[in-house]
């Protein structure tokens, strides 16, 4: 098992080019398969959770050709198989994403349950409520089996607005006859990235952006060259580590829309940073001290689904608040399993009363010290990251597998901005 070795007390400083959205190139992968033609994807990160999302698609018979370290061209003639292997569907939840193309491509998709980060009860009804309203039939107990002797378009309203149930119902709907209404969709960037994708191929979307697409379907979709968006949850990652190290950072090939909610909750922390086009800069010089609500009321961050905070930035966030001067209140309300990490904060000489499953609350600044930790989870780890290149002294970090499905090259981009880490067997 690899593990990081890192000594903290160390600005972070430098430049650093954004990597592509994980969570955007993940469906891209997924929507390749719903043409026989080819398809190029640009600015996708080289990370864990890609490369398992291309050996899924290469077992359908798919061809997958490198053409640089963050582009790769796709093409699946003739689909061998319409089930997706078991190990890899262990490996990462994503996999639920080959359910809607499948279908619509082939009429059946066979489906092992996916795994992916612990952070809760991670529900899957909405895909198959998504998938049945379209004309789908599922069965099963150790695989789920999706069949369809053909999809039509419906009016559905999802009873949660979650990411990849939405896409999923998409890549289902684009190839459907007829005209499908999907009400309380995620509008989340890497929602809308995919969505574009699709139009690129000819699909026909409408209200990309909003809780409310429509979709009519064609009978063909074709080859496409298409690049991801630049991946928030990462730049909101740097931007808290630059702020929790008193460093200074300039980040490059960032979307300034994408990060605004992030920039709102950052600032009741007294933490900002200047946008010029793509390019965003981190300053040394942050406040860094609590701003509190009207009659001096103690603050609360609390995400939500787009434009909401983001819930994968409430671990950042978390570490952030124990360097900043004053209290806050941290509420996350989509997942009950992943504030379980500040045990290990605190044991690094954090403030934090864990209130319940979903808030916190956190007193700082805490002068942090290094310590021994292990990843529960992608942002989580990132998390302590953080919180050991903050701390005084080494810190040794395990499983950082998880961390890796999410960082792209995350050691070596560290120590390019002069941080002290290093990673072992």
């Amino acid at each position: 098992m690899s593990q990081y070795l890192v000594s903290g007390g160390v600005p972070i400083c430098g430049k650093i080019r954004a990597s592509g959205n994980k969570n955007a190139a993940l469906p891209c992968i997924a929507a390749a398969i719903l043409t026989d033609e080819q398809v190029i994807l640009r600015n996708i990160p080289d990370i864990e959770d890609v490369q398992v999302m291309l050996d899924v698609y290469r077992s359908f018979g798919g061809s997958v050709e490198r053409l640089d370290s963050n582009s790769y061209r796709l093409s699946l003639g003739n689909i061998k198989t319409s089930e997706v292997p078991s190990e890899a569907a262990k490996k990462i939840r994503a996999s639920i994403l080959f359910a809607g193309p499948l279908l619509a491509r082939t009429g059946k998709a066979v489906l092992p349950p996916p795994g992916g980060d612990v952070i809760g009860r991670r529900r899957l009804d909405t895909h198959f409520l998504a998938l049945t309203e379209l004309g789908a039939a599922v069965s099963g107990k150790k695989a789920f089996i999706f069949s369809a002797r053909k999809l039509e378009g419906a009016d559905i309203f999802l009873d949660e607005a979650s990411v990849t149930a939405t896409e999923n119902a998409v890549m289902a709907a684009v190839l459907a006859k007829g005209k499908t209404i999907l009400t309380n969709a995620a509008s989340e960037p890497h929602v809308q990235d995919l969505c574009r994708m699709l139009s690129s191929m000819g699909a026909r979307i409408e209200g990309i952006g909003s809780n409310r697409l429509g979709i009519t379907g064609v009978k063909k979709l074709s080859s496409c060259d298409y690049t991801i968006g630049a991946d928030y949850m990462e730049v909101g990652s740097f931007i808290g580590l630059a702020a929790a190290t008193r460093g200074e950072l300039v980040i490059e090939g960032t979307g300034p829309e994408d990060i605004r909610p992030a920039k709102m909750a950052f600032g009741k922390l007294g933490i900002g940073w200047e946008h010029e086009g793509t390019t965003l800069r981190v300053p040394k010089r942050q406040a860094m001290k609590v701003n509190h609500d009207l009659g001096g009321m103690i603050p609360k961050i609390d995400d939500a689904p787009w434009p909401g905070f983001p819930p994968d930035l409430t671990s950042i966030i978390i570490v952030v608040a124990t360097q900043v001067d004053g209290t806050v209140l941290v509420h996350e309300k989509m997942f009950e399993s992943r504030m379980f990490f500040v045990d290990k904060l605190i044991g690094m000489g954090a403030r934090i009363v864990l209130c319940d499953p979903h808030r916190a609350v956190i007193s700082g600044p805490a002068k942090l010290a290094g310590s021994e930790l292990t990843s529960p989870d992608v942002r989580a780890g990132m998390a302590m990251v953080i919180a050991a290149m903050a701390a005084e002294g080494s810190s040794v970090i395990r499983n950082v597998y998880q961390i890796e499905r999410g960082y792209e090259k995350l050691v070596e981009r560290l120590s390019s901005l002069g941080g002290r880490i290093s990673r072992s067997e």
